[in-house]
C-alpha cells in the first residue's frame, strides 16, 4: 500500500516545501486539492522541489477546464517532474460548476466519461502523430497543426485517476480511468458495498477486472482533540450537501443530512459540527494514538484501497511508522 499526503489549505508559494517535507518522511505521494489556488501551478513548485515522490491533482476540477487545456497542463507537468506526475479530476457539483465558474453542466458521468477519452485522443495524437479526430456529445477536438504538437512524452502520459461517490461517477471511473479518488465523506460499508461493485462493473464494460486498478482512499484520521474537532466540521460540511446523501442514508441517517442541510441554509456553519455523534464519527474517522492509527488505517482499509492518504501527518511522529500491506 502506498502512503501519501496531501494539501487543502496552502499557497502556490508553499506547496514545494510541504512536499519536500513529505517526501523527507517518506511518503509516496503528495497530492494538491483545488480550492482556494490552482494546484497545477503549485505542483509545478512541487516539482521542482522533490526528487523521488509521486505528485497529483486531488482533485482538479475538470468541468471548469475543458480536455485540450487539462491535456497540455498534465503533460507539462509530467515533463517538469520527470514522469511523477499523476491526473487527478472530480467533476464538482452543479452550483459551483454553473455559478463560480460559469460552466455547463450537464449528465455529468457521461460528460466526465467523454471528457478523459477525449484527453487520451489528444494524448494519442502527440505519442503517434496521427490526426486529432475526437468528436463526441459535449467535446470536439479535430484540430491540431505541427506549432501546438508538443510530441511524444519521455516520461509517458500520466494515470487519470477520477473521484466520485455516486455509482454512475464512479462506474465511469472504472471504465475510462487508471485510478479511483475516493471521497473523504465515505465510511468503509459506502466503500465495500458501493463503490467496489460500481467500479467492477466499470472495469466489466472495458474488459478488465480490478487488478492493476489504483484505489486511492483520501480518509479521515485523528489523533487529538482538535483534529477530532476538525473532522466533525468537514463531516458536518459535507454531509449537508444533496450530492453525498446517499452515504449517510446507507447507515439510516438521511434525516441528519436533512437538518445538516437546513442548517447551512441558515449558514449556521459552526453549530452543525455538533450533530455529529461519536457513532457518526466512528464511521466516517480512523481514531488512534499517533502509535496506533496506522494499524487501524491498515485494519480497515488494507485489503480494499492500493494507496492511502489519511488527513493529518500520519508520520509525523515515526517516518518509519506507515502501513505495509
Amino acid at each position: 500500500m502506498k502512503l501519501d499526503s496531501s494539501a487543502v489549505d496552502y499557497t502556490p508559494g508553499e506547496a514545494g516545501a510541504i512536499a519536500k517535507r513529505a517526501e523527507d518522511r517518506g511518503y509516496d505521494g503528495f497530492w494538491l486539492a483545488e480550492t482556494k489556488h490552482d494546484p497545477f501551478l503549485a505542483l509545478a513548485g512541487a516539482a521542482a522541489a522533490t526528487e523521488r515522490i509521486e505528485l497529483g491533482t486531488a482533485i482538479a476540477v475538470a468541468f471548469a477546464r475543458n480536455p485540450m487545456t487539462v491535456a497540455t497542463t498534465a503533460n507539462d507537468l509530467r515533463l517538469l517532474s520527470e514522469g511523477r506526475f499523476n491526473l487527478g479530476l472530480g467533476s464538482q457539483v452543479e452550483a459551483h460548476i454553473t455559478k463560480r465558474f460559469s460552466m455547463p453542466w450537464s449528465k455529468p458521468a457521461a460528460r466526465m466519461r467523454e471528457f478523459v477519452l477525449a484527453i487520451r485522443a489528444i494524448w494519442h495524437a502527440w505519442e503517434t502523430g496521427e490526426r486529432l479526430a475526437f468528436r463526441g456529445e459535449f467535446y470536439k477536438h479535430t484540430l491540431m497543426t505541427p506549432f501546438f504538437d508538443p510530441g511524444p512524452n519521455p516520461h509517458g502520459t500520466a494515470p487519470i485517476y477520477l473521484a466520485g461517490v455516486g455509482g454512475l461517477m464512479t462506474e465511469v471511473a472504472g471504465e475510462v480511468a487508471d485510478g479511483f479518488l475516493c471521497h473523504n465523506f465515505t465510511t468503509e460499508r459506502y466503500l465495500r458495498e458501493v463503490t467496489l461493485p460500481a467500479l467492477e462493473r466499470g472495469r466489466a464494460k472495458a474488459g478488465k477486472t480490478l487488478e492493476g486498478f489504483e484505489i486511492s482512499g483520501p480518509v479521515f484520521a485523528a489523533t487529538n482533540d482538535e483534529e477530532v474537532a476538525d473532522v466533525k466540521r468537514q463531516i458536518a460540511f459535507y454531509g449537508s450537501t444533496p450530492a453525498y446523501r446517499p452515504v449517510l442514508e446507507l447507515h439510516g441517517w438521511g434525516a441528519l443530512h436533512e437538518e445538516l442541510h437546513r442548517m447551512s441554509r441558515r449558514q449556521q456553519w459552526a453549530e452543525m459540527s455538533e450533530l455529529i455523534t461519536d457513532e457518526v464519527l466512528a464511521e466516517f474517522c480512523v481514531l488512534g494514538s499517533p502509535e496506533t492509527v496506522t494499524d487501524a488505517l491498515l485494519a480497515r482499509y488494507g485489503d480494499v484501497v492500493t494507496r492511502i492518504s489519511p488527513s493529518g501527518d500520519v508520520l509525523q511522529k515515526d517516518p518509519a511508522q506507515r502501513p505495509e500491506k
